[in-house]
């Protein structure tokens, strides 16, 4: 139960950073008191009325007190890192500099471990910490910020054009292990940047609770890019918080292939003609459950979103869509558009989607929609028709649909190791790489 957390919470308060300034240790109380009021979610509350996180009160994580990095797996390591990025790398949620590759960096871009950030960088810490998204926002983000042991501090600053990505690499290497990472990503007035996380472990059951604060300046410009492929028995919450300024543009692209539970949220606000595209691809098998909540609040006017998420489930599956846009009195002008595909592979897969738009001004231009169903039999009977086998047939049909998320990655070496995790996930016969 969260008493139980709440317990051991004590334990290791002192071996949290920043515990020598005031503001933080204010900030960690209040959110130490939020949770230890409320628990986990329950299916009580509507946002979570689909995702049942009981099996997480009922089993105690424990965080790695000290840093462990002589048993990973290089070349494992390897095989998720892009070697065209600059890269950094998180060990059971602590940074390791020994196997992050940041040469190269340009030197007035910031990439630090949280940690690190607060003690040399507190003031600017303080500026962003906990401000795109607060404690009531739900008991996982207050979790998060009273438990977080580190985490990423990106800060491009103005008028700056990163060269590369730069990839922020959580590894988890053990067993039963709570992972608490808090992340802060400013992109400053006319900068341009694309970030990637990547979250993978080992396949036995661990917790992995992160948050990310993303902010986007005025007339700049980040495309975050998401992978979650983590153990089959883990268990993954992320939120991705956004805060834009007006001209701004921000692109997500949320791919979800591990874990046993997981829950995504990724909520942003827009400022003036700003815009936003989300894209999600999320498969499940066996018994996974995967969660993508999303919302997008157009406070003023002439805001632009866009939002397309794909879900293929197979075998025993569930998986929810909860999307949600809100249009303010303030907004006119405002154009969004969200549709949510899902392809269900089995008679025995389950997708609960919730598309929402709550519109309260006149002049806009705003629409959504939803599909669930099976494979397409007349594609399955024409590609039969030309001389293809029925499972080749359906093969082809159902990484087809993946693909064009895929697609849209503008980053070659990240679109090939998409590519390749997807074959992973779903090994097919009859299907080459070379055709997707």
């Amino acid at each position: 139960m969260a008493s139980h957390y709440s317990a051991e919470y004590k334990q290791i308060i002192d071996s949290l950073p920043g515990q020598s300034l005031g503001w933080l240790k204010a900030l960690r109380a209040d959110a130490f008191n939020s949770f230890s009021g409320k628990g986990f979610p329950s299916l009580r509350e509507e946002d979570w009325r689909y995702t049942n996180v009981a099996a997480i009160e009922k089993k105690l994580f424990s965080p790695q007190l000290g840093i462990g990095t002589n048993n990973i797996d290089k070349e494992w390591l390897a095989n998720y890192s892009l070697q065209d990025a600059y890269t950094a790398v998180l060990v059971n949620g602590r940074i390791s500099l020994e196997h992050s590759t940041l040469e190269g960096l340009p030197d007035n871009v910031c990439v630090l471990g949280m940690a690190d950030a607060l003690e040399k960088q507190p003031e600017l810490v303080k500026k962003y910490l906990a401000q795109a998204v607060s404690n009531n926002e739900h008991s996982f983000v207050a979790f998060n910020l009273a438990w977080f042991s580190d985490g990423l501090f990106v800060h491009i600053p103005s008028r700056q054009i990163v060269d590369k990505p730069i990839q922020l690499i959580h590894l988890v290497t053990q067993a039963d292990l709570l992972t608490t990472t808090r992340n802060i990503l400013v992109v400053d007035e006319m900068a341009e940047a694309s970030i990637i996380e990547t979250y993978v472990g080992v396949n036995d059951a661990y917790l992995s609770a992160t948050v990310s604060e993303v902010f986007v300046g005025r007339n700049a410009e980040l495309t975050l890019y998401k992978v979650q492929n983590e153990g089959e028995k883990a268990y993954h919450f992320g939120g991705t918080y956004i805060k834009q300024e007006r001209d701004s543009r921000f692109n997500h692209h949320n791919f979800a292939f591990g874990s046993l539970l997981t829950r995504n949220d990724i909520h942003t606000d827009l400022d003036i003609a700003s815009e936003c595209n989300l894209n999600g691809l999320f498969l499940g098998a066996k018994r996974q459950h995967i969660d993508n909540h999303t919302r997008i609040i157009h406070s003023q006017p002439h805001a632009i979103s866009r939002e397309l998420y794909k879900g293929i489930l197979n075998q025993r599956a569930r998986g929810v869509f909860q999307g949600r846009v809100i249009v303010t009195e303030d907004a006119q002008k405002t154009d969004s558009e969200m549709n949510n595909n899902n392809l269900l592979l089995s008679n025995d897969a389950e997708v609960d989607t919730k598309p929402q738009l709550e519109i309260y001004a006149d002049d806009v231009k705003c629409g959504h929609g939803v599909t669930v169903g099976q494979l397409d039999e007349k594609s399955i009977f024409y590609m039969q028709s030309r001389c293809v086998d029925e499972e080749t047939a359906r093969n082809i049909l159902t990484f087809a649909f993946a693909n064009e998320m895929v697609d849209k990655v503008m980053i070659e070496s990240l679109r090939e190791k998409l590519l390749e995790q997807l074959l992973e996930r779903f090994p097919q016969a009859g299907v080459e790489k070379s055709w997707l």
